[in-house]
């Protein structure tokens, strides 16, 4: 195992006993594969390995393909082939559900938003009704800051009870849309049925495990530097963006799932408050001795088929209330992104 990706398990195990409660328990994930569910489901099957419990984990994902061998491997690890946005049964009795399908790549939102959508409003249907009709213990459902939309004229923050605006014949908007319509649910299946459901809405987040390839601003920055090539901006770099490093995404995760009274909550790091273009400027400094730097190169297309939000920062007073608490800073986060990408690509696996 990549020693950067075992270290932030570590840290994740570590960060609260709240994990006593999925002793002896099966967990459902769905999107196993992604980032997000990638390092939910290695969080489960280490706790395993390294505290003993027994925690059997159910992944579901659309494709049986590039699947990490840790997780592939594990004895406690059962691979459910299942596209999530057709209904699903499973044989197993499932105390807790995680619905982590989505896609994430502004790409995959440009050429499928009609699968980007129904991934989260069908997928977060058939993975509700599942818990339901299973009698889980509870359920969280992963969210994005894209649900705020656009912040209002001197709205720079998000509270869980604040919102901007979202043009719903916005193509771009399968997204956040699909994201809104399956809070709803959450909350109507809490309201009608007494399901325990948890909504955590991420704001950007980045580590290891992101494709950076995805056509995401982040992604194409740590390409360069894995490349050592000059930082190439699509973009005046001008948007104010939070971001969270994932091994503090997922600890509060599973917080929130584990040890949370409400039903929503926002994720992001506000320390880390950094433009576009500061985070390119942060990143040429991670490998100092290739002399990288900052070039501007605006295409005539750049708004289209991604984000159009500029501001609206997440307010984490909320989680910050829970005993959570971010560990690493932006430079700090994205080195140990580098020095992942490093690793993997001098042992091939990239």
């Amino acid at each position: 195992m990549n020693k950067i990706l075992e270290e932030d398990l570590q840290l994740i195990i570590n960060s609260g006993d709240y994990f006593k409660k999925l002793n002896n328990k099966t967990i459902l994930i769905t999107g196993f594969k992604g980032m997000i569910g990638s390092y939910l489901t290695k969080t489960c099957l280490y706790l395993n390995d390294i505290k003993g419990f027994n925690i059997n984990v159910i992944g579901l994902t659309k494709r049986n393909e590039n699947i990490d061998p840790y997780i592939s491997n594990h004895p406690n690890m059962n691979i459910v082939i299942q596209d999530v946005s057709k209904p699903f049964e499973i044989e197993n009795h499932v105390d807790w559900v995680i619905h982590a399908a989505s896609p994430a790549s502004p790409k995959i939102m440009k050429i499928d938003p009609v699968g980007t959508i129904a991934a989260n409003a069908l997928g977060t249907w058939n993975a509700l009704d599942f818990a339901y009709k299973n009698n889980s213990e509870g359920f969280l459902f992963i969210s994005s800051r894209e649900i705020y939309g656009q912040p209002y004229d001197n709205q720079e923050q998000f509270y869980e009870d604040t919102y901007g605006l979202v043009d719903p014949l916005r193509v771009r908007s399968c997204y956040p849309e699909g994201k809104k319509c399956a809070e709803t649910m959450c909350v109507c299946y809490k309201e009608q049925y007494g399901l325990n459901t948890k909504i955590a809405r991420l704001a950007h987040t980045y580590g290891p495990g992101m494709s950076i390839n995805d056509g995401r601003v982040q992604a194409d920055f740590l390409n360069n530097v894995l490349n050592k090539e000059n930082i190439v901006m699509k973009s005046t770099g001008e948007a104010i963006r939070t971001y969270t490093y994932i091994a503090d995404a997922v600890s509060a995760l599973f917080r929130i799932l584990l040890d949370s009274n409400d039903i929503v909550y926002n994720i992001g790091d506000s320390k880390n408050k950094v433009s576009i273009k500061e985070l390119a400027e942060i990143l040429v400094q991670i490998n100092p001795e290739d002399h990288l730097k900052v070039v501007m190169d605006i295409p005539k297309d750049a708004l289209k088929g991604v984000s159009p939000f500029t501001l609206g920062i997440l307010n984490n007073e909320k989680l910050l209330k829970l005993g959570w608490e971010p560990q690493f800073s932006i430079f700090d986060g994205f080195k140990r992104t580098v020095r992942y990408l490093e690793i993997e690509r001098a042992e091939g696996r990239i």
